[in-house]
């Protein structure tokens, strides 16, 4: 019976993740018929907004990154199951993410606008470039394992998961975070760029670089010189730079 459970609460927090990620991409490129999108949403003053719009990328930002953490998941798993600590992880990130959706305040104010048609259509096809790598970085690592589905499974047919590999798998050959790459482009990539797009944008960046940190310590720590040796040889983020061993 426990097992059962165990299924239906990953498979819920997954369609859930679902969910909020396929609307994620509707809020952040304003795509109708989303009701509240980074531009669409309750009007409040200018400061206000800015406090509550920090306060929501903060608070995920903070969720995101503690809960992932080796310390935090070794006493976290004293509370939680084992078998459903990552599905519950991926249930709590995303309804965070969804309390900045329904929370946000926009900014209308203009930064840039792109009016020209062929450079608008680039940018859109940057925009969903970003969201097509995002999505198929989850794959190329295990996209199941990832959203919690694996774990569960594997506690159902009495599994043990395989010791983790260091893969460099497509994508992981060029940049070492092509996930986080295709974030940069999602948020960035607008012909339509509003103060409050450009909050969310420059908010969302500095979590996603302090992030890449915390992941690396744990990925140095978890392979040793083989990560080491990757980090030197592999860019962060845009193919063709030099990697960093710092």
């Amino acid at each position: 019976m426990t097992r059962i459970f165990y299924l239906a609460y990953a498979a819920v927090a997954y369609l859930i993740f679902l969910a909020v990620f396929l609307y994620l991409i509707a809020f952040v490129g304003n795509i109708a018929p989303a009701p509240v999108t980074v531009d669409r949403g309750p009007d409040a003053p200018l400061w206000t907004a800015v406090a509550v719009n920090v306060a929501l990328i903060a608070l995920f930002g903070f969720q995101h990154s503690v809960m992932a953490r080796p310390a935090f998941k070794a006493g976290w798993e004293h509370i939680v199951p084992k078998a459903v600590e990552r599905s519950t992880y991926v249930l709590i990130a995303s309804l965070t993410l969804a309390l900045l959706f329904v929370a946000w305040h926009p900014i209308p104010a203009p930064v840039w606008s792109v009016e020209y048609p062929a450079a608008a259509a680039l940018l859109w096809t940057l925009f969903g470039l970003g969201w097509a790598i995002v999505l198929l970085s989850t794959f190329l690592l295990n996209h199941f394992e990832l959203f919690g589905l694996q774990q569960v499974w594997f506690a159902w047919r009495d599994r043990a998961a395989a010791k983790a590999e260091l893969r460099q798998p497509l994508f992981y050959r060029f940049v070492r975070h092509p996930l986080y790459a295709g974030f940069f482009l999602a948020f960035w990539a607008t012909p339509q760029m509003s103060a409050g797009h450009l909050l969310l944008a420059a908010g969302m960046s500095i979590y996603m670089l302090i992030a890449i940190r915390l992941e690396e310590r744990n990925l140095v720590d978890a392979f040793g010189a083989d990560y080491l040796a990757y980090r030197a040889r592999t860019p962060m983020l845009v193919p063709g730079l030099r990697g960093k061993a710092d």
